[in-house]
């Protein structure tokens, strides 16, 4: 999207460059890498950063100024409600399409938020590693608020392990040596120092949650959570019986409290109104459906990678679901085909991380990732079978 830099990188890309990349992260952390890695970072212009960020704090006005969030307690499962301070959303993660507008002008357009982590740690290494394979510009950064990569890990430490024994604060999800995102765990254990914890793996006694590691018990002081309770619900009795231990555990910090993945999210979109913020609507506040609905997109409230989205949505199906409440329709937002590359062009998602660490009036935003398409979908499940599509980094114009 900068147009000199990107004519550059791609006259100067050699494949060789590429496969040494991906070598040299598969040696890294054998095993883990299960997602496909794109040939190219996304470059970025300052006015369509600063054009994200923007329409970022206006969402964060409306969350921290107004009562917006006391009308999300509704949007948490009866099932899953955890004990525990709230307290703020450790993490805030917002998903922006390269989109065109009326004018035919490159606009971010919102597509998702999350009160979730994302690839906090792995985005430092794919940023270590652009720059030792490929000529990236010093000048150019993917990070934000004047952070450097020094200052970023300090801040995640900050966030996540915060006075905590690095041994007492566990990453906890459910079986992740089996999650798609696992080489993001082990950068993060590598980062910070903390274990990572399967959900099978912990012990309650009197309140307090323990796991056990080379044949010692250790307490579990606060959770760096990457469970999503909606997969929970589709995981075997079993594990099932272990994520309701979390029901009764009272002696514990979370990082983020698992509330927030339900209270910020999908659920705000039709709440907000901006100009980079297509019109949402509830399903069931839909009274009658769209003469135009081949212009919207049917999404699932708290569904995550893009799973149950509908993206051609026909009249039958919005009659078909039995939820309504846990839908909503999204006016479609037409994606721009922005990066050239050896065959067709190819689309790009940008989601920007934001952290609230302890004792900030506000989070901030801090780091980025990007996913690159050239189908309807995009994410890094959709058209493996492509080149030059597949999860990224943005390096922003300072």
């Amino acid at each position: 999207m900068i147009e000199t830099i990107r004519r550059s990188f791609n006259a100067n890309f050699h494949s060789e460059q590429y496969d040494s990349l991906i070598r040299e992260m598969k040696a890294r952390y054998p095993g883990a890498l299960d997602f496909r890695v794109a040939e190219t970072p996304v470059f970025l212009p300052k006015a369509f950063k600063d054009q994200m960020i923007d329409t970022c704090e206006y969402i964060i006005d409306l969350m921290t100024e107004t009562d917006l969030l006391k009308k999300t307690a509704v949007a948490i499962p009866n099932d899953w409600t955890i004990p525990g301070n709230e307290g703020n959303p450790d993490f805030i993660a917002f998903d922006f399409g390269v989109c065109l507008n009326e004018e035919n002008e490159l606009s971010p357009q919102l597509i998702e938020l999350q009160g979730f982590p994302t690839l906090f740690g792995y985005q430092i290494l794919l940023d270590k590693l652009y720059r030792s394979h490929f000529q990236i510009d010093e000048k150019l950064s993917p990070y934000l608020s004047g952070l450097n990569e020094l200052s970023y890990e300090e801040l995640l430490r900050k966030t996540i392990v915060g006075d905590h024994p690095p041994q007492e604060v566990v990453l906890l999800e459910i079986l992740p040596h089996q999650q798609k995102t696992r080489i993001d765990f082990y950068s993060t254990q590598e980062l910070l120092g903390i274990p990572v914890v399967c959900l099978t793996d912990i012990i309650l006694h009197n309140g307090q949650l323990f796991y056990e590691r080379d044949g010692m018990t250790h307490p579990i002081r606060r959770i760096y959570n990457r469970i999503i309770f909606d997969e929970l619900e589709q995981q075997s009795e079993p594990i099932r019986a272990k994520g309701r231990l979390l029901t009764e555990a009272t002696e514990v910090e979370w990082c983020p409290h698992p509330h927030w993945f339900y209270r910020i999210s999908k659920f705000l979109l039709p709440y907000l109104r901006h100009p980079n913020i297509p019109a949402t609507f509830f399903l069931n506040e839909v009274k009658q459906i769209p003469a135009d609905l081949e212009n919207y997109v049917l999404k699932p409230l708290f569904s995550f990678a893009g799973q149950g989205v509908i993206i051609d949505p026909t009249p039958s199906d919005l009659e078909q679901i039995p939820d309504p409440s846990n839908w909503i329709l999204q006016r479609k937002v037409p994606y721009a085909s922005v990066i050239p590359t050896p065959d067709d062009p190819a689309k790009v998602e940008i989601r920007i991380f934001y952290c609230w660490p302890p004792g900030a009036d506000r989070p901030i935003p801090t780091m980025n990732l990007a996913r690159i398409s050239k189908g309807k979908m995009v994410g890094t499940r959709y058209n493996k079978d492509r080149t030059w599509v597949g999860g990224s980094i943005c390096y922003f114009e300072s």
